[in-house]
């Protein structure tokens, strides 16, 4: 997938076609193929923004979308220009009805965002700052597995990754930086709370 003016709403159109082909359901690595490894954050972008939808209500969704984010995160991390997923999660499908609900639901954020997103600070989004982004995106997708039985707060940070995700696909350094600082100070408040 190419960088264009639109890579939120990209991710969407791209779901869409893969659904419009008749298909009752949507495997993710048929999502990871078609949104190609030229741009793994493009590929971060889909189960990030799937947390912020009405998928995330279904059961273990958000530990799959979690454990998706994280090794997407990792391989980012690593350096790796090829995605691997095990076949546990590239074999995971959700019914076509159910992915058509919510691209359709998550087309206002996504033209909010690609509105809003453009090239700002891109020196935040190189080494060594970039890597501290991409293990934000890592803590966040290994997190959520455990926060299952809390309702909502996997799609709270599925919103920081989808974030991340789109500043490093448009080059927005400075949506970055607002994203971490908001996440340290929700921690700091957090950790406040129980001290």
């Amino acid at each position: 997938m190419t960088q264009t003016a639109h890579p939120v709403e990209d991710v969407l159109d791209k779901t869409d076609e893969l659904l419009s082909e008749g298909k009752d359901c949507l495997t993710v690595s048929e999502l990871m193929d078609e949104l190609g490894v030229k741009s793994i954050a493009a590929v971060l972008v889909a189960p990030s923004l799937a947390l912020v939808s009405p998928l995330s209500g279904i059961p273990l969704f958000s530990s799959a979308c979690g454990m998706t984010i994280a090794l997407i995160s990792g391989q980012m991390l690593m350096g790796r220009n090829h995605l691997w997923l095990p076949s546990f999660l590239s074999k995971r499908s959700l019914s076509a009805k159910n992915t058509q609900k919510a691209t359709g639901a998550l087309r206002k954020v996504a033209a909010w965002m690609d509105r809003r997103f453009k090239k700002r600070l891109q020196w935040l989004l190189t080494p060594p700052f970039l890597r501290i982004i991409q293990l934000v995106c890592l803590l966040c997708g290994l997190i959520m597995p455990f926060l299952e039985i809390l309702p909502f707060t996997s799609s709270i940070l599925g919103g920081v990754v989808a974030l991340l995700a789109v500043a490093m696909l448009t080059g927005d350094g400075l949506i970055a930086l607002a994203t971490v600082m908001l996440l340290l100070l929700g921690l700091g408040g957090l950790a406040s709370q129980f001290m």
